[in-house]
């Protein structure tokens, strides 16, 4: 093991960065994936999807299905449009991500390293972190979740269970980061087989879908419907996820002249972007099948996935309708633990330079995240899963500035990015999209502990 914090000497005035180059993030697949010369357009684009998909799977995971169920059981299709602005500002973040490892070399871990004093170094990588276990205990609370439902295995064990990912992670990865995307896009595409199949049981009316996706003043004047629409915004950026991007775009061996930089972010924020529509669909999708099926019936407080699983194939008739959303939500749930492993290994890494063998750095974060879930599910059962799963919502939404202000800051400095800074108007877009995060994320905050009423009482 290996640990080296940089001094708090303040970074050089020409570059921007206190040191010249940072070491290789996840060095074991640095560079692993070669581009041929001399590719077509859309050979090139295939050499490069991948990371996208890794990305895309934060955006679908268990955290995001109970505001999406809440949001269509109560309000029908009016939230689309709230999933539909969440996917922009998350294809706007992740290509900043893109561009940032791709240009310095540097995942936002490193960069951030490379940056700020030791305290704030510190600072930075223990609120990372706590936003990892969080993300991560919500990912395996609804594997086990789903692992109850499909086989009827107690929650304790279904936590214990879904540990062992972290095997098929190191497996995979020994074989080559290739077999890692190819698992995760396999999920992804059963994720999306499965809930296309539950919309065409669902039957929804097209015309309303499609005018959900306009956005309504419904949204603001109803405070119900605005504190699930926060939700929903507040769960889809997952702060694990940028700097995940960061370093996973540098798996690729692009040329680092400034030619093969430009066209590497092209195809880099093509591939996420294809990915994120992938992502908008599930999300959609929930919402339209909870919507469909259960605001039409006037089942309007589906706000538990256990619930939603029970009431599916009675109310639509389809027996294989239950399995077919309890096996997307198996599929969902390890796709984002195979991707938090690999996020915590980038944030311990990057932060603070300490260098573990790859299987110790995971068993340690899912250890983290184990823990306290397998606590949990003895102690409370199914109310505390619950309870936990908004906690990591809480905790993720404390965090999330914290990921995306250094983000906009690095991206958007000439000394740092040279001739691929963010344009003015990009940096406008930026700072605009970082604001309605930190202000949606302060009032989640706020209506979590109860001060907003307190402070309506005043008035």
């Amino acid at each position: 093991m290996h640990a080296d914090t940089p001094e708090a000497s303040p970074p050089t005035e020409e570059t921007g960065w206190r040191t010249a180059s940072a070491a290789p993030s996840l060095r074991e697949v640095h560079r692993s994936i070669p581009i041929p010369v001399g590719l077509g357009f859309w050979r090139k684009l295939l050499a490069f999807s991948g990371p996208g998909y890794l990305v895309a799977v934060g955006y679908m995971d268990p955290g995001n299905w109970a505001t999406d169920l809440a949001g269509g059981s109560k309000f029908g299709y009016t939230l689309l449009s709230v999933i539909l602005v969440s996917n922009l500002i998350a294809i706007l973040l992740q290509s900043l991500c893109a561009k940032l490892g791709i240009v310095t070399g540097r995942d936002l871990a490193q960069a951030c390293r490379d940056s700020f004093s030791r305290p704030g170094v510190w600072t930075l990588w223990l609120l990372a972190e706590a936003a990892i276990c969080a993300t991560d205990l919500a990912e395996v609370v609804g594997s086990a979740v789903a692992l109850n439902l499909l086989f009827g295995i107690p929650l304790v064990w279904g936590v214990c269970i879904t540990a062992l990912d972290v095997f098929a992670v190191l497996y995979l990865q020994g074989k080559g980061f290739r077999y890692i995307e190819a698992l995760v896009i396999t999920l992804i595409l059963i994720i999306g087989g499965c809930f296309l199949a539950e919309i065409l049981f669902s039957r929804p009316d097209f015309g309303e879908v499609m005018q959900g996706f306009v956005p309504s003043v419904e949204i603001v004047l109803n405070q119900e419907m605005l504190f699930i629409a926060i939700g929903i915004l507040g769960a889809t950026v997952m702060p694990h996820n940028l700097y995940l991007h960061s370093s996973i775009v540098q798996t690729r061996k692009y040329d680092q002249d400034s030619r093969g930089k430009r066209e590497a972010i092209k195809f880099a924020t093509i591939d996420s972007t294809v990915a994120l529509m992938f992502a908008l669909f599930i999300n959609a999708a929930i919402l339209i099948v909870s919507a469909a099926t259960f605001y039409t019936r006037g089942e309007n407080e589906i706000e538990e996935i256990q619930n939603a699983y029970l009431l599916l194939s009675p109310l639509l008739g389809v027996g294989v309708a239950s399995t077919l959303f309890a096996l997307a939500l198996l599929a969902s749930g390890q796709n984002s633990t195979l991707t938090g492993t690999l996020a915590g290994q980038i944030v311990m890494e990057g932060f603070l330079n300490i260098r573990l063998r790859p299987w110790a750095s995971r068993l340690l974060t899912r250890s983290i995240a184990i823990i306290p879930a397998v606590i949990t599910t003895i102690i409370y059962g199914q109310s505390g899963v619950a309870k936990l799963l908004v906690l990591s919502q809480v905790i993720l939404s404390m965090q999330l500035s914290f990921a995306v202000v250094p983000l906009v800051i690095f991206t958007s400095d000439r000394r740092r990015m040279g001739e691929f800074v963010n344009a003015g108007w990009m940096q406008l877009l930026a700072w605009t999209v970082a604001v309605i995060i930190g202000g949606l994320n302060i009032k989640l905050l706020l209506d979590f502990f109860g001060i907003t009423d307190r402070i309506m009482e005043l008035f």
